[in-house]
């Protein structure tokens, strides 16, 4: 089995990565049939995007903080736990953004895609869900649109909902909704399309971000799923992605 390594730029992650390609050695991405990263969730997210036209699947090793993405790290059995691996596939979000001068941002988002006010002012929005208005006014820090995989991130700090990986849904979460009061969102089907209008974007900034892909004084953004691009990951037997989303909502 040939494998690429790829880590973060910390130290432990550095060391990790020296460690196992002493031992198990390492190929150019492009040759790899497994690439294995070192690091945190946001590295983790890195990797994906930057390998995403690349036919190897992806197995996280965590030298970072939480983890979610990834599995226990450990020197040993390398090659027997790649070889029993369940695989995840996973579907990204596309993002079309336009901002204040015309200019459409496009990007893909694992996790969620998220506008955030960029002032002191709270953000107004407008939101249409395939081509449909359904609310004519959101006044909010922010909302966001999540995948199953990037439930448990961002979505779920801001109260939405854990949703299993195979459920085919997306969810649109509010983040400190102020009007309607307590708003908390939907759930959409994964075939929905989401746009949402700035009101007022010149006195209430809003940026956008995918991943952490960050864009600023955007007027408009369009998102939806995209079943064209396709993300695996690896993780080891029992603690697959659908158990790690199961167990976060009883910690």
């Amino acid at each position: 089995m040939k494998i690429a390594f790829t880590a973060s730029t910390t130290p432990v992650a550095q060391t990790a990565r020296a460690a196992l390609i002493g031992r198990y050695g390492d190929v150019p991405l492009e040759e790899a049939d497994v690439i294995v990263a070192l690091g945190g969730d946001g590295f983790m997210l890195q990797t994906l995007h930057f390998t995403e036209k690349l036919p190897a699947a992806v197995y996280g090793m965590n030298r970072g903080t939480i983890g979610f993405l990834m599995n226990e790290y450990n020197e040993s059995n390398l090659i027997d736990r790649l070889h029993s691996a369940e695989v995840a596939a996973l579907n990204p979000l596309s993002m079309d953004a336009v901002d204040a001068s015309g200019k459409t941002h496009k990007a893909l988002a694992i996790n969620e895609v998220s506008l955030l006010r960029a002032s002191a002012q709270a953000a107004k929005l407008r939101i249409t869900v395939d081509g449909r208005l359904r609310m004519e006014e959101l006044v909010c820090d922010g909302a966001l649109v999540a995948t199953p995989a990037g439930s448990t991130a961002y979505n779920y700090s801001a109260h939405g909902p854990v949703l299993p990986i195979g459920s085919d849904v997306l969810a649109l979460t509010a983040v400190a909704a102020f009007r309607p009061r307590r708003w908390r969102g939907a759930l959409l089907p994964k075939t929905a399309t989401v746009r949402f209008d700035v009101s007022e974007p010149e006195k209430r900034p809003v940026m956008a971000e995918a991943d952490s892909r960050s864009f600023k004084n955007i007027v408009s953004v369009v998102i939806r799923s995209n079943p064209a691009v396709t993300h695996r990951i690896l993780f080891d037997p029992g603690h697959g992605l659908e158990e790690r989303l199961i167990s976060e909502q009883f910690n």
